[in-house]
């Protein structure tokens, strides 16, 4: 009898491109086995996995959530300026 296999996206951002990978994996994978067959690790070496924040559909999620058909796995980075910090200074 043959797996099940599914179809996910790995997402990540930088302000140079937005790649998203499509990857296929067998039923019962997880956020981290999407994260680390798709690739995106190699071509982004900066992604930390100990620390980077990981969603599902921009909700955020641990590695070892389980997928499901059609998913998008994001790949979050860290924000360089805090958003409330810079309206104060904008407005002031």
């Amino acid at each position: 009898m043959s797996e099940k296999l599914i179809r996910v996206e790995v997402a990540y951002a930088t302000p140079e491109e937005q790649p998203i990978l499509n990857v296929t994996l067998p039923e019962g994978a997880t956020v981290e086995q999407a994260i680390v067959n798709s690739g995106i690790l190699t071509r982004f070496p900066e992604i930390d996995l100990h620390t980077a924040k990981v969603g599902i559909f921009s909700s955020g999620c641990k590695l070892d959530t389980v997928l499901k058909e059609s998913d998008r796995v994001e790949i979050y980075r860290p924000l360089l300026h805090d958003p409330k910090e810079a309206r104060r200074n904008r407005a002031a």
